[in-house]
């Protein structure tokens, strides 16, 4: 672990408060992801100004009252749980790792990625509509 886990605790009970289950070992993940049928929402956690100005108030705003949403809410936290964060990265074909970052997968395939670069500097706001947007047409 690369941080102390009583520091990120706040960081996780974000997430987990507005309905992500954590996967945090590759075999949760493999569990989670690996026949997946329907959509799932997965997003890699981190420490970093970008997740907690931008990402996780997103997740919220997108959440809150869409018309549509994923059937699973997924999470994992990049220097914490590494194993799993690396195995929920392989399900993302095509991207390079990026923390934070939020993946709508359906029936296994990634639909919709926003990476780092589109959140950093990027309203909640701006970002939850891109995820509405995605779950209007995946979900």
């Amino acid at each position: 672990m690369l941080y102390d886990p009583i520091m990120v605790q706040p960081m996780r009970d974000e997430v987990t408060e507005i309905g992500f289950t954590e996967l945090t070992t590759p075999e949760a993940v493999d569990e989670a992801l690996g026949n997946l049928q329907g959509t799932a929402l997965v997003f890699v956690n981190s420490v970093c100004g970008c997740a907690a100005a931008g990402a996780r108030p997103s997740l919220r705003l997108a959440l809150e009252g869409a018309e549509k949403k994923p059937e699973h809410l997924y999470a994992v936290f990049a220097g914490q749980d590494r194993e799993a964060t690396n195995r929920a990265r392989s399900y993302f074909t095509g991207y390079s790792p990026s923390s934070p970052c939020v993946a709508l997968l359906k029936d296994g395939e990634v639909v919709h990625m926003i990476e780092r670069h589109h959140i950093e500097g990027n309203m909640p706001e701006m970002i939850a509509n891109s995820l509405k947007f995605a779950f209007q047409e995946n979900c």
